[in-house]
C-alpha cells in the first residue's frame, strides 16, 4: 500500500532539512530519494530505510526489524530495508540523524546501479 498523504507529509518533515526529497512509486509503497539515491521506502505508513549489513546491526540494536512480506513461498525478509526506530518518528534530528546513515549505503547502491548500466553491452548512449 502506497504511503498516505500524511505519513508522507511526515517523512517530508522528518526528512527534508536532508535536502531535497523525491518520491516514486515501488512495489506498492513509496520510495524517498535524495537525487538518485533511495535511502527509505515506506510501505503501509511504516518507514523502512536502506542499510547495509553494518548499520542493519545499528538499527536492529535500537529496536528496529528488517522489512518482511509474504510470498507464494512464505515469509520473504529483506534485511537492507529496516523500520525506523520508533523514537525516530517524533524526532526529527535523531530521524535525521539515522536518514543520514542510510545515505551512505543507499548511495553506494546508486553508483553501483549506474556502473552496471553504463557497463551493459549493447545499449544505446545518447
Amino acid at each position: 500500500m502506497a504511503a498516505s498523504p500524511e505519513f508522507l507529509a511526515h517523512a517530508h518533515d522528518l526528512f527534508g532539512d536532508l535536502g531535497p526529497l523525491a518520491t516514486k512509486p515501488m512495489f506498492g509503497g513509496t520510495a524517498l530519494y535524495l537525487e538518485d539515491a533511495m535511502f527509505a521506502v515506506i510501505f503501509n505508513d511504516t518507514l523502512y530505510m536502506k542499510a547495509d549489513k553494518a548499520l542493519a546491526a545499528e538499527y536492529r540494536a535500537a529496536g528496529s526489524t528488517p522489512f518482511q512480506y509474504n510470498s507464494k513461498t512464505g515469509l520473504r525478509t529483506i534485511a537492507g530495508l529496516t523500520s525506523l526506530p520508533e523514537s525516530a518518528l517524533d524526532d526529527p534530528e535523531e530521524a535525521r540523524n539515522w536518514g543520514r546513515k542510510s545515505l551512505i549505503p543507499a548511495q553506494a547502491a546508486a553508483i553501483e546501479r549506474a556502473r552496471v548500466k553504463r557497463a551493459r553491452p549493447g545499449q544505446i548512449r545518447p
